[in-house]
């Protein structure tokens, strides 16, 4: 199994969850994030006291799936992400050692993707 976190502009978010919901992709966790991306627009711009830099809001996207739709997910992700022409975010993709459910009626369901 592999963990996608993906960092996106704000105005993104919507549309590349929609696009991951629509591929049967359910199960996506979205956090408030500031990053450094390029600024969409210059009211896009913060300044951080904690980091002493300028910053956006982002939003970061984390998923879980098998190792064959990796592919599918970015390639999804990249499509419905994108900003103009520059880099509009990035994909990180790491390996899940192990899952375990808390709780429900199967203790032993193994977490898919497609839930």
């Amino acid at each position: 199994m592999k963990l996608i976190k993906a960092f996106i502009h704000h105005v993104r978010a919507p549309d590349v969850i929609q696009a991951l919901a629509d591929a049967g992709y359910r199960s996506i966790t979205l956090h408030d994030v500031k990053g450094m991306l390029k600024p969409i627009t210059e009211a896009e711009r913060d300044y951080s006291t904690e980091g002493g830099a300028l910053v956006i809001s982002e939003v970061r996207l984390s998923l879980v799936c098998k190792d064959d739709e990796v592919d599918s997910v970015a390639s999804i992700i990249r499509a419905n992400a994108r900003v103009g022409s520059g880099i509009s975010g990035y994909i990180y993709v790491s390996s899940v050692e192990q899952v375990l459910p808390i709780g429900g009626p199967d203790d032993h369901a193994q977490p898919g993707s497609r839930r």
